[in-house]
Order: C-alpha cells, then sequence, then structure tokens
C-alpha cells in the first residue's frame, strides 16, 4: 500500500523553506530553528483553545473538555450574546492573529506550515466579517441577523440542556439550574441587539421574523411543566436515583426559572419583533443592506474558502443541474414515468402512497429505523474505501419539534471528544411527505457515513493532529464539500446497486445542491426574490414547496452557506481525478480518502496544495520502488 503520513508534503518544499539567502544552512541550525517555531506554534495554538473555549461554554461541554482546558468551571455558563461580548470576541480574534503573525512561517515544518495556513485563514475570515458590525459574527462566517427562524438562543439552548448538558450527579443538575437562568439573560442579550441592529435599518425580511416569531410564540404558550427544559432535568434526575426530595426541589427550582425569567424573556423578544415588523421589507437578499455587495463577496469567501465569484457559481449551478437531470431523465423514462418535465415527473413519484411513511409517530418511527437499517448496511463495505474505521458512534435522532417549523431537513451534531456522547444526526420529521423513501439512503450517507459523522470522527481521532484543528474549527466548502462527496462514494460503493429510485434521490439531491449554486447567488448577487427563488428550485428538483420554501428561506439568512456543499465537492472530485491521472495503477482510493480526512478540516486552497503535495510523493515513491517506471 502506499506509504501514509498525516500532511504529507513534497521533498522539494521541504527543500525550499530550508534554502535562507542563497546559502546552505546547517541541518542542526535548521532543525533548532523548525523546533522553536512549531513549539512557538504549539503555544499559541494551545492558548487559542483556551481562549475560545472559555468564550464558548457551550462547546467545551459539546466535546467534554476538562476545566484545565477549558479555563476554568463551565459547565454552569451561556456564551455571553451581548454586544459587548461579541466586541470581546471580536478583540480576541484580532490578538490571535497578531500572535499568530509573530511566528517565522517558513522556519516551520511542512506539517506545522499547513497548520499555521489553516488557523490564519480562520482568523482573517472572521476578522473580515468584523467590519460589518451587524448581526452575528463568528469564527466561522458572519450572518446578517442576530435571531433568525434558524438562528438564536431559542432554537439552540434547549436542545443543548437537553442532549448535551450531562445530569448525573447532584452537581450537574444545580449546574443546568445555573444554566436555565443564564438562558433568559441570553434571550434579552440578543433582544437588545435585534432593537440596537433595527435603529440602524438591518431588519430581517418580513418571513424571517414572521417564522421566528411563529416558533417563540409556540415555545412561549407552554406551561413551565410542559417545557423541554423541566421536563428533561425531571426525567434525568429520576434516571440518575437522586433522592425523592432533591428531585422535587431540581424540578420546582427549574419551573420557577422558567416561568419567571425564560418565559418572559421569551415574550420580551416576541414583542421586539413584533415592533419592528413594520419595517420590515420582503427583500431575500443582502444586497439591501449597507455595503451588500462587499458583505456577500465576504460570505462567499469565509464560507467557500476560495476565489470563484457570484457569476462563476451561478454559471457552474446552470451547467450541473443540466448534467444531472440527463441522468435522472434516464431513470425516470425506465420507470415507466416519461410524461412531463424532470421535476414535475420526480414530484409526482414523491407523492406516489408507496413512497411515503405515515405523518405519524408510529410512521416517524418506521423511517427512523430505515434510516439506521442503512447505515449498517454500508458499514460491511466501509473497509474498502477507507484504510481506518472511525471509533465514534453515530446516533439518528428527530430534530426537536419545538424548532422543526424553521430548522433545516437535517444536520449533524459532533462526538464528545472523550467517547461520553456519539455523533447525533437530526432528521426533521415535521411532515413524513417531505421524505418520500427514495431521497432518505442519500441524506443519510450525507450526515452520517460516509458523511459528516465519518469526517469529524475521522478528524479527532486522527493522531498528531492539534485540537484546534481537529475539533475546534470548521470550513463549510471541505466539510459540507465532503459529505456530498460522500454522496457519490456511497454511489460508487453499491449503495444503490439494486434499487433505480435511491440513486434517483441521489441525483435529486445533487440537483438541489447545483440548484443552490444558482439560487444562492440569484439572491444576493442578482436581486432574485424569495419566490423567484422558491419557483425556480420546485421546477429544476420537483420537491416539495413546503421544503424548499424553508430551505430558500435559510439561503436569506445564511448568505453564501449553500454554495459550499457542491463548490467543495467539485474540489474533491477535481483532485481525484487529478491524482488517479498521474499515478495510475499506484492511485490508492483508500490512502486519497485518509489524506482528505485526517488532516482535519481545512480551507479548500490548503487541501488542494495537500493533496497534490501526497499525489506527487506517491509518485516519486513509485519511481523510485525497484522495478517502478
Amino acid at each position: 500500500m502506499p506509504k501514509q503520513t498525516v500532511l504529507p508534503f513534497s521533498i522539494a518544499l521541504v527543500a525550499a523553506l530550508a534554502a535562507c539567502g542563497g546559502q546552505a544552512v546547517p541541518a542542526e541550525q535548521k532543525q533548532r530553528s523548525a523546533g522553536e517555531a512549531s513549539g512557538q506554534l504549539k503555544t499559541i495554538l494551545d492558548q487559542m483553545v483556551t481562549e475560545m473555549l472559555r468564550e464558548s461554554p457551550e462547546m467545551a461541554t459539546s466535546l467534554a473538555v476538562s476545566e484545565s482546558l477549558a479555563g476554568g468551571k463551565y459547565a454552569h455558563r451561556l456564551a455571553d450574546s451581548s454586544a459587548a461580548g461579541l466586541a470581546r470576541r471580536a478583540e480576541q480574534i484580532q490578538g490571535m492573529r497578531a500572535r499568530l503573525s509573530t511566528i517565522d512561517r517558513a522556519a516551520l515544518g511542512p506539517a506545522d506550515a499547513t497548520t499555521y495556513d489553516v488557523v490564519a485563514t480562520v482568523l482573517d475570515n472572521a476578522i473580515a466579517g468584523q467590519k460589518f458590525d451587524f448581526g452575528n459574527n463568528s469564527i466561522i462566517a458572519a450572518t446578517p441577523y442576530v435571531v433568525t427562524q434558524l438562528d438564536g438562543a431559542y432554537t439552540t439552548v434547549p436542545d443543548f440542556l437537553d442532549s448535551q448538558h450531562q445530569v448525573k450527579t447532584i452537581q450537574d443538575a444545580e449546574d443546568y439550574v445555573a444554566r436555565v437562568k443564564a438562558f433568559a439573560v441570553v434571550l434579552d442579550q440578543e433582544t437588545a441587539r435585534i432593537k440596537a441592529d433595527a435603529e440602524r435599518g438591518i431588519v430581517p425580511p418580513d418571513f424571517v421574523i414572521d417564522g421566528a416569531v411563529k416558533q417563540l410564540k409556540t415555545f412561549a404558550a407552554l406551561r413551565p411543566e410542559a417545557t423541554v427544559l423541566v421536563q428533561s432535568l425531571a426525567r434525568r434526575a429520576a434516571a440518575a436515583k437522586f433522592e425523592p426530595g432533591v428531585q422535587k426541589d431540581l424540578v420546582a427550582r427549574v419551573e420557577a426559572a422558567v416561568h419567571d425569567q425564560v418565559l418572559p424573556a421569551y415574550r420580551r423578544q416576541i414583542a421586539q419583533f413584533l415592533a419592528i415588523r413594520a419595517r420590515a421589507g420582503h427583500d431575500a437578499g443582502v444586497w439591501r443592506l449597507p455595503d451588500g455587495a462587499n458583505y456577500y463577496a465576504v460570505a462567499l469567501k469565509a464560507w467557500n474558502t476560495t476565489s470563484l465569484e457570484p457569476d462563476e457559481i451561478h454559471d457552474m449551478g446552470l451547467q450541473l443541474i443540466d448534467q444531472l437531470q440527463a441522468e435522472m431523465d434516464a431513470i425516470l423514462d425506465g420507470q415507466g414515468l416519461t410524461s412531463g418535465t424532470v421535476g414535475e415527473r420526480v414530484d409526482r413519484l414523491s407523492r406516489d402512497p408507496k413512497q411515503v411513511y405515515p405523518n405519524t409517530e408510529p410512521g416517524r418511527a418506521q423511517l427512523l429505523a430505515a434510516l439506521n437499517g442503512q447505515i449498517a448496511a454500508l458499514e460491511p463495505l466501509m473497509p474498502r474505501y477507507f484504510d481506518s474505521m472511525v471509533k465514534a458512534k453515530l446516533e439518528i435522532k428527530r430534530v426537536p419539534t419545538y424548532i422543526e417549523t424553521g430548522a433545516p431537513g437535517g444536520y449533524y451534531q459532533s462526538p464528545a471528544l472523550d467517547g461520553s456522547r456519539a455523533g447525533q444526526y437530526y432528521i426533521n420529521l415535521r411532515d413524513t411527505a417531505e421524505w418520500p423513501k427514495f431521497t432518505l439512503p442519500t441524506l443519510t450517507y450525507h450526515e452520517g457515513n460516509p458523511g459528516h459523522h465519518w469526517q469529524s470522527a475521522s478528524a479527532q481521532e486522527a493522531k498528531g493532529l492539534h485540537m484546534l484543528r481537529g475539533a475546534l474549527v470548521w470550513f463549510s466548502g471541505y466539510g459540507e464539500g465532503w459529505a456530498l462527496y460522500a454522496e457519490q462514494l456511497a454511489d460508487e460503493m453499491g449503495a444503490y446497486k439494486d434499487d433505480p429510485l435511491g440513486r434517483l434521490g441521489y441525483l435529486q439531491s445533487m440537483t438541489f445542491r447545483a440548484a443552490r449554486l444558482v439560487v444562492d447567488t440569484g439572491l444576493h448577487h442578482k436581486r432574485w426574490s424569495r419566490e423567484q427563488a422558491i419557483d425556480y428550485m420546485v421546477g429544476v428538483t420537483g420537491d416539495q414547496r413546503s421544503s424548499v420554501t424553508t430551505e430558500v428561506e435559510r439561503y436569506s439568512v445564511w448568505p453564501g452557506q449553500a454554495t459550499s456543499y457542491m463548490v467543495g465537492r467539485e474540489l474533491i472530485n477535481r483532485l481525484r481525478d487529478e491524482s488517479k491521472a498521474k499515478l495510475g495503477s499506484a492511485f490508492d482510493i483508500r490512502a486519497f480518502h485518509g489524506v482528505v480526512l485526517r488532516n482535519g478540516a481545512m480551507p479548500l486552497s490548503v487541501l488542494e496544495t495537500a493533496v497534490r503535495s501526497w499525489t506527487a510523493e506517491q509518485g516519486g515513491a513509485e519511481r523510485s520502488a525497484p522495478g517502478g517506471g
């Protein structure tokens, strides 16, 4: 099998880094210089991890890290969502970049130089987004609105407390109570920022406000004891077998916090949205915001980590749709579905009662069981395509009902680093008709294996990869590009060998992601309306209008993100084709996947360099082997 290394680079690059002023550098001095720079880099990265985790106690809990690594006790806290908190994190990121710049990159070894480039890209993209002083600006990318139908504490904190905050000890339960109280504070912090942005003319589109208010009202209408916040603690305190009196006291205190603090904070956020609703327009694109064209350019770069322009991305989508629909047309013809456009025929197939699980709790249970079966069926095929198996388990769960109205169709949460929590793939089951049976395998391969779960676990379990790269940084072009490539890989693995409709679902998914290139750039660059985008996407994919509407509204509040899937997939395919052409029979698909995955998340530009360097190394090894040509 070809040589396997993490972050392999060519001998020529190492030699170039060793050159200094045209004179040879003694090997001992070179090693000492590289060692010093490497130690400096590790020190800075370790500091960055602690700073990032201190500011994000939810992430610390999700990863189950130690208190020392996270800079102190965190299990009782939530992230500060006030304007001051955002300003502090922006200053922190600028400080990280300044410290990173003190390192002589040329003195680093190849692996460390790549880590430097990865971290520098994260920080540079975040700093580029900071000049737009509205909405949210995370370490990943900027988004224009504080709270939407997708974003905000109300969409994340209840599920976080239920699924990720452990309740195994009395102290865990006390920390849970503290976090419920902190939840009310965070809601009010976000409400204050909604108001401040609106005073500067930054008001979300009307349909975004309506979607958020609908979900906020659904939760706010609950009795305290009926909320997941109370029920989760009651269930888990009982499972932990706390003394009955202790259980009763804990539940009563959470009920009081929900009644006195959380639900009033929900109502204040609703009131603030209603107060600005009359000032909301219906245009969906960020072109309407201050310096909107530049905002979109920064967002595209952050999500994709490429230099592709909006028109290039738009045209890429149109070309891919033509290719994919030709394949779909052939399958539909073979199934006797010959009348109408591809989209119309897929829509008819989607409405076939044989293709729809009952929209009942037993029907949803059947659907979840089928997804688990699909993962199990693919498992024996994995060793043929990967040279190491991940250890982290995968759980498939339903999106919580209190956020399902505005939530995406599916999403994934990484496993805890200590193995205490499996990776979790969520599917939105608000209406099973949105998930015809022939579409489900592809979603499962995307979110589960060999997609997000396999990628995330591979990075977490990789040897020699700093935690910052293995667990904390994320590049959507890489991560979503891999997940979309994983859908294609499942097809190549034979997942649809005897399932033409399943393969149709795969091609529909690819068409869906290609349409995203057209629609996202249409909304934010070409000034399409929400309705124009929905009509176009329904027409080319044949998806349910309700599902497409949710998607288009998502693109409206996450500009650029939806393009990252196909942009990343296309690059991975191009790199694979290049390697196969150069290595011929020496090309090993398992080794190729190892290079892509065990290096962790990275900008697509850095991935390009890493894979090409690996290819050059393999070619050199092949030529130098006995009998090699």
